[in-house]
């Protein structure tokens, strides 16, 4: 499918031109280009209309996971009958393995993973493997190691209707794919066998198949919905998924490197190193040999993959066509974290091979560097309300510039204030606004004072809600939707309230501690930050601070410069100001899934469904009994809506209604 873009409304603005200079540069070629457009004045829907004229898949890099979900939304907006996809850490928490010398203290690896996000990243590269029309929102994360896209796509299984392959066979290769077998809670990655007749949960969650077979042949396959399919693709139910030939071979490889080194740590009379080295290894190969898969398999990445020493791994990137575009959302975010990431990774992975916890190949399971993405990223669009001096550096002449919004809003009024008596200036602010039935941010210095704050708040009758990086992933969105709702009047936090939040209630943003110079009250975050309220008619911003520091000031002089640029563009075409209404879309992700039930919610056989909810109580998954119990309640309401209330038969048929088949059958017999 070609990409269609939905919109009510036209480019308007500085965006018809910004749109077709964007569109321009990447037509001829080139590399780098930038996109300064202030907060409000809809890059988001820029970019959109610059995929959508070229007609070529994307992927947008945004800094953080808060942000990446907002834009997610906005693209399945703007792009609803297109692949738009959202693309994250999928740990909920995650503590990488190290080793501090200094105290001999070894951290292994603690991470929590979220099965939704999960799903969501293979359904992301799935999508790009197989269709042209997709747009990936990702945050930094798609920028580390997830295995080969052709060793993925070569280990994928094909089937067709009536192709030969025993039940045995079949097992073994889902398996093998790292499906598992469970019978009793059929989730994302499982699959049941009873009998001739095999279902499996797609890694993907999004469809159940059902697999039926007849001697050595697959007879029949069909979706949880009843559609009959003549053929199907099924992806591995992890990265990492190595044919078996190419893993015995690698498993060689690694039992090569592991004698090279303990021979090396022997000779540094390394004794301690070289045990503990060869244990773990040793450990992981038999893991590997038994399962195809091992805890920390990662680590292992280069010789899976057959790369040389110091070879860049494979990432998201390398799924995509060559053509692929690439948006760093928030760039001034995004190039520090690309440059950070990789140096701090090998700091790490060289204390860990040093000391014999990994082989040294555990180096090249890694991010890679800002070189490198460089180098695959075939052209790069910088999109950002302060673009850094690297960006205008690379870009050169392709500089869009998106100053004026289609709302004509101006640029927030700003006010400094004394530190002294803050918090009760600010609750005093506060007040008026919820009489108002208007939100304020409030931006603090660490993610303590936050929270205190915000119980400070709450005790002055204040309805309100912290948020920073504890929250996790999936509930942030929904907390951002409770915030616009009105369900909060006030939300605390430190930097995840500052680039790129579209909240068009915040009529005030309070910042704390404006002087405090460094990273956090930079001029870039200032200016960031103050523009939260610039999407609001009556947008204001308050710095509490004593003194004015330089990059108070030059904020300030950027604020005004935009603000004056906006009034003359207003006189001239003697437009009025009005503010931004937008629809508050419910976030989807998160709700608890309900994969297990999806196979059943297409039946109305009761009998069946009574079978299952035993199953599951005698497994004491009491949960699921219940909850297969409401839809036997379900399926029984269905039927006496239509057939009035009977007892139900065993096939889900009314008794009194069976009886008479029953009988008529008789007498047709007789």
């Amino acid at each position: 499918m070609n990409f269609e873009l939905v919109s009510s409304y036209q480019p308007t603005g500085d965006q018809p031109q910004a749109i077709k200079l964007l569109t321009k540069n990447l037509e001829i070629g080139a590399k780098h280009q930038t996109l300064l457009g202030v907060t409000g004045s809809g890059k988001t829907f820029t970019v959109s209309n610059v995929i959508a004229n070229l007609q070529r898949p994307a992927l947008i890099v945004s800094p953080n996971k808060t942000l990446a979900a907002q834009l997610y939304q906005e693209f399945r907006e703007f792009f609803p009958k297109n692949g738009v996809h959202y693309f994250v850490s999928y740990y909920d928490y995650y503590q990488p393995e190290a080793y501090i010398p200094q105290t001999d203290t070894y951290i292994e690896k603690d991470a929590k993973i979220n099965d939704v996000l999960d799903r969501l990243r293979h359904e992301a590269v799935q999508d790009v493997l197989s269709r042209r029309d997709v747009i990936v929102v990702a945050s930094i994360s798609c920028l580390y190691s997830i295995g080969s896209p052709e060793e993925y796509r070569r280990v994928s299984l094909d089937l067709k209707e009536g192709q030969k392959i025993t039940r045995k066979e079949l097992l073994s290769v889902l398996t093998q794919l790292q499906y598992q077998r469970n019978d009793t809670d059929l989730k994302p990655g499982t699959f049941r066998a009873r009998g001739e007749i095999i279902d499996l949960c797609l890694v993907t969650g999004k469809e159940i198949l059902r697999l039926e077979m007849t001697g050595s042949s697959i007879a029949r396959i069909t979706k949880n919905d009843g559609t009959a399919l003549s053929s199907c693709t099924i992806y591995p139910g992890k990265f990492w998924v190595t044919e078996e030939e190419r893993l015995r071979v690698a498993m060689t490889n690694i039992r090569t490197e592991l004698q090279d080194r303990l021979r090396a740590l022997t000779e540094q009379r390394k004794f301690l190193e070289a045990e503990r080295l060869e244990e773990r290894t040793n450990y992981d190969l038999e893991m590997i040999a038994e399962s195809g898969y091992c805890h920390g398999i990662e680590n292992y990445s280069r010789h899976l993959e057959f790369r040389k020493q110091g070879d860049p791994p494979f990432t998201l990137l390398d799924y995509f066509p060559k053509d692929l575009l690439v948006f760093l959302d928030e760039s001034h975010l995004v190039l520090p974290q690309l440059q950070a990431m990789s140096v701090q990774d090998r700091m790490r992975k060289e204390s860990l091979v040093e000391h014999g916890f990994r082989l040294p190949s555990a180096i090249d399971n890694r991010p890679l560097t800002k070189e490198e993405f460089f180098a695959r990223a075939p052209q790069i669009t910088y999109v950002s309300a302060t673009p850094g001096a690297f960006e205008k550096q690379v870009s050169g002449p392709f500089v869009a510039e998106q100053l004026i919004r289609p709302t004509l809003l101006l640029e927030p009024e700003i006010e400094i204030r004394p530190t002294k008596n803050q918090l009760r200036d600010l609750l005093e602010e506060i007040q008026g606004l919820v009489k108002k039935k208007q939100r304020a941010l409030v931006i603090t210095i660490t993610k303590r004072l936050a929270e205190d704050i915000a119980d400070y708040l709450a005790r002055a009758q204040v309805s309100c809600q912290w948020l920073h990086s504890e929250i996790k992933t999936l509930d942030r969105p929904r907390l951002l939707e409770d915030f616009r709702k009105g369900t909060y009047d006030v939300l605390v936090g430190v930097n995840l309230l500052r680039e790129g939040l579209d909240l068009p209630e915040v009529a005030l943003v309070a910042i704390l501690d404006a002087d405090k110079e460094g990273f956090l009250r930079n001029e870039t975050t200032l200016v960031q930050t103050m523009g939260r309220a610039a999407r609001h008619q009556e947008g204001r911003a308050i710095l509490y601070a004593d003194t004015i520091t330089d990059s108070m000031r030059r904020a300030l002089q950027e604020v005004s410069r935009r603000r004056n640029i906006q009034e003359i563009y207003n006189k001239k075409h003697g437009g009025v100001p009005t503010a931004i209404i937008k629809e508050i879309r419910a976030w989807e992700l998160g709700i608890k899934e309900k994969a297990a039930l999806t196979e059943f919610e297409s039946l109305q056989d009761v009998r069946v469904l009574e079978q299952e909810m035993k199953q599951a109580a005698s497994n004491l998954d009491f949960e699921r009994a219940a909850e297969i119990r409401g839809l036997i309640k379900k399926v029984k309401s269905d039927i006496n809506g239509v057939y009035g209330k009977h007892d139900i038969g065993p096939k889900g048929i009314p008794a009194k209604r069976q009886k008479k088949k029953n009988e008529s059958g008789k007498k047709s017999q007789s």
